[in-house]
């Protein structure tokens, strides 16, 4: 799995940190999404796609590796 996030699309809704604090933070001064870990544990995988999937911004996007 390899984790991107698109800063511009990040609306600060923070339900990816909430879901995945080893993967999501949030800027301090802004509440726009910080990437911790582009390719985290397999055991991680099913909280990081849910996290994309209720990003109100559609900012997180998630690349599957076989």
């Amino acid at each position: 799995m390899n984790i991107t996030v698109d800063t511009d699309k990040c609306c600060g809704a923070g339900t990816c940190v909430l879901l995945a604090p080893d993967v999501f933070d949030q800027g301090e001064d802004d509440g726009i999404v910080i990437l911790l870990d582009a390719t985290p544990p397999e055991a991680l995988h099913a909280v990081v796609r849910e996290a994309a999937g209720v990003c109100p911004a559609a900012a997180i996007n998630v690349e599957e590796r076989s």
